[in-house]
């Protein structure tokens, strides 16, 4: 298929946009910059609104995984109102966009995450719980409401609900490798903190999943079957490395150093569960946490 995707210089995007092409779909990347490549990139620019419709026709699929950054720093007002609108607004211009084609698109699947869910503790969510009542909660509800233009448009439209991507190459294990390595891993606060994972490779293996399998529509958690708490992802990730696993960062020191993103993001979990993928028959290559890790940090590069 023809396929579009913004975002596709993020981490999940350099994932995505290599492994679509290897299974033979013709990838085009939206890109924020004059174009290099013709036969492989499309100039646009979200801020402002300026994408030429004309330059999208044709397109079999469009994805959508743009985003600016939740994980760096603390958010001041001015961040969040970033955080929000280079999710809300690109995913609303993008779903106007596939409405206002001819031929529309078959689907629009966009990226959302599993903040949605705000912290649900113990208990675990599919994609049939309601939304939490966080910043990121709110952020997630606005931006999987924003892609129902395309929706109501007829355009199948996927909302991916991902979890933690773990890579060596960016996100939250590229952070934290460093400081593992050197024993001095350990606890984020009281460590019960559910966090739903999930691999690069199953996430792109997912996404290509959902272009071929059409009755696949609205939101779907990508995340691997068996999340697992702070403390015992801390556990695995030091038995790979062979480095102990002694030190606990206190939930006050946390809070304190990063406010409310700490709060939202490190001291909140979320028992997430892949309900809808098992029910559609796609198959993990990654389920097991210790086996990921190891076959992670032995990966060249």
């Amino acid at each position: 298929m023809k396929v579009a995707v913004a975002g596709a210089s993020g981490l999940i995007g350099s994932a995505v946009v290599p492994h679509l092409q290897s299974r033979g779909h013709l990838v085009y990347r939206l890109v924020r910059r004059p174009v290099r490549d013709a036969a492989a990139e499309i100039e646009w620019h979200p801020e402002t609104g300026a994408v030429e419709p004309v330059a999208l026709a044709g397109f079999d699929v469009i994805i959508n995984l743009a985003g600016e950054n939740i994980g760096e720093g603390r958010w001041s007002e001015e961040r969040k109102r970033r955080i929000r609108d280079s999710r809300v607004e690109t995913t609303r211009l993008l779903a106007g966009l596939c409405a206002a084609l001819d031929p529309q698109p078959k689907a629009f699947l966009s990226a959302s995450a599993t903040g949605y869910y705000g912290d649900t503790g113990e208990r675990a969510v599919d994609e049939s719980a309601q939304a939490g009542d966080t910043f990121l909660a709110d952020v997630c509800r606005q931006w999987e409401e924003a892609a129902q233009p395309a929706a109501e448009a007829g355009i199948r439209v996927v909302n991916f609900r991902l979890g933690v991507v773990l890579s060596r190459q960016g996100g939250m294990l590229h952070k934290i490798l460093p400081l593992f390595r050197l024993g001095l891993g350990g606890r984020l606060g009281d460590g019960r903190q559910y966090l739903p994972w999930v691999t690069l490779e199953d996430v792109a293996r997912a996404f290509e999943y959902f272009i071929t399998n059409e009755p696949i529509r609205g939101p779907v958690n990508v995340v691997a079957p068996q999340p697992v708490t702070n403390a015992e992802f801390t556990q695995a990730l030091g038995a790979a490395l062979q480095r102990p696993t002694l030190f606990r960062v206190p939930a006050g020191v946390i809070r304190a150093v990063f406010g409310q993103m700490g709060r939202e993001t490190i001291l909140s979990g979320c028992r997430a569960v892949p309900a809808r993928l098992s029910t559609q028959g796609f198959r993990f290559k990654h389920a097991d946490l210790v086996d990921t890790l190891r076959a992670e940090l032995d990966r060249p590069g």
